[in-house]
């Protein structure tokens, strides 16, 4: 095999990475006649082994015929076969079925623990020319790129690329459904309390999401159920946990009662804030105080006692709206503070804000519910993520200058995701794009 220039001995020892032996071993990048080990023994792959992303060898149940006898058992990929020691997988029991260790290098023998030495494959005399060109063009590009294949993703095929953004939406999905079975967990399968919590979560947006956690695992469920009706004394223990009733303005009437009121719920259901966070002003606008949010968000449960019934039965965006078409109470028209005029406005949840809340909230407990009960959401999920518009943000904006196009909401996700999740983790291999570049296709 004559190689590229650029793929010196340097280049093997350096820039070679086990990624790419993964993908070069999981999708059968090498000839499967004609092999044979490093002690020249030839080798014969029935079958090429289960991929196992955790712990142990790198793939299982593999089938290989080595010098005319039969093997099963396990594959082990590094890049140099003395990081099989490196790796201490000699005092490893997970390891003692390895039949097969495939590497770029065989730089050292590597033995069982009886002694016998583990038959080798050096994938470098194996791999084809343009797999490696590819890979070389693809993670030794300029260091000023934004990601890897900046100047070559719009290469691969709309439909593939398309397909794979749905699937990428769902992978963050499944990512934000591992929070909410904690909190199922914890709340003992209470949805409405776990829609509490992470409504409360949201409406902190980033600053205060912490602080509004804290304070939606602290307050009983119960107790908002109990005060749903009486928008005030719910109002009142959600600022009197959050310590917003602690520095008293002078001569407030409307603080002065809600701190009397709060003193009487807090003995009256022997509750504490210690393990509530106290929420910040700092950088925010007015608009996003904690004033402001928490008034909005008892205001929505006195309107809608059963929330999560609600949010779960609709189908369009304007039914999301009109749930969540809400505002503050009358005293936090014409305050941000308290003790503080200011000019008089409505304080209504923006459409843009319940975007919000739909994408972080009611989406991932949309499918988390549908998950629960065996069934398949998806297409409801996909119809109303896509009646939203796209996010902005500097990682969509940096995509679309690189010809990455999001039409809606579900798109600027699954960007986010590819771009967390495999472009700034140079996890290529796993990628549509990086399987089409390095196919050359």
């Amino acid at each position: 095999m004559i190689l590229h220039p650029a793929f010196s001995g340097i280049f093997y020892f350096r820039s070679m990475r086990e990624d790419l032996l993964h993908y070069i071993w999981k999708n059968g990048k090498i000839p499967f006649a004609g092999l044979y080990t490093s002690r020249r023994k030839p080798l014969h792959i029935i079958s090429l082994g289960i991929h196992n992303y955790n712990s142990g060898p790198d793939f299982f149940h593999a089938k290989l015929e080595i010098d005319g006898q039969l093997w099963a058992g396990n594959v082990e990929i590094h890049v140099k076969s003395s990081d099989w020691y490196v790796h201490q997988h000699d005092t490893d029991t997970n390891y003692d079925n390895v039949i097969l260790h495939v590497v770029w290098e065989e730089d050292i023998a590597v033995y069982r623990k009886n002694n016998t030495e583990i038959p080798t494959l050096e994938l470098k005399n194996f791999i084809p020319d343009y797999i490696l060109v590819n890979y070389y063009k693809l993670f030794n590009a300029s260091r000023d790129n934004f990601i890897n294949c900046e100047t070559d993703i719009t290469t691969t095929s709309q439909f593939k690329f398309s397909v794979w953004l749905e699937r990428l939406y769902f992978e963050r999905l499944e990512e934000k459904s591992n929070e909410i079975n904690r909190l199922l967990a914890e709340a003992r399968n209470d949805w409405e309390k776990v829609l509490f919590i992470l409504l409360l979560k949201n409406f902190g947006l980033k600053l205060n999401s912490e602080a509004f956690l804290s304070l939606g695992k602290t307050l009983e469920f119960g107790i908002v159920r109990k005060l749903s009706q009486n928008v005030f004394q719910l109002e009142t223990i959600l600022f009197g946990l959050s310590g917003l009733l602690n520095n008293p303005s002078p001569k407030d009437e409307f603080q002065s009662k809600m701190k009397k009121e709060y003193s009487y719920l807090h003995d009256k259901f022997g509750i504490n804030n210690h393990a509530v966070l106290s929420p910040s002003f700092f950088r925010l606008r007015p608009a996003n105080f904690p004033t402001i949010r928490l008034s909005q968000i008892a205001n929505l449960y006195a309107k809608r006692p059963q929330l999560f019934s609600n949010i779960m039965a609709v189908s369009q965006v304007d039914q999301v709206y009109e749930i969540f078409k809400i505002s503050a109470s009358d005293y936090w028209k014409d305050h941000y503070v308290f003790g503080k005029c200011s000019p008089k406005r409505e304080n209504k949840l923006t459409k843009n804000f319940i975007d919000l809340l739909l994408i972080n909230t009611i989406l991932p407990m949309t499918f988390c519910y549908s998950k629960w009960h065996g069934t398949d959401g998806s297409s409801k999920i996909i119809s109303l993520i896509r009646q939203l518009k796209r996010e902005d943000n500097k990682i969509i904006r940096k995509y679309n200058t690189i010809g990455v196009k999001c039409s809606n909401a579900m798109d600027s996700q699954a960007v986010l995701q590819l771009y967390n999740s495999y472009c700034s983790k140079n996890r290529c291999m796993e990628c549509v794009v990086g399987d089409s570049l390095l196919k050359g296709k």
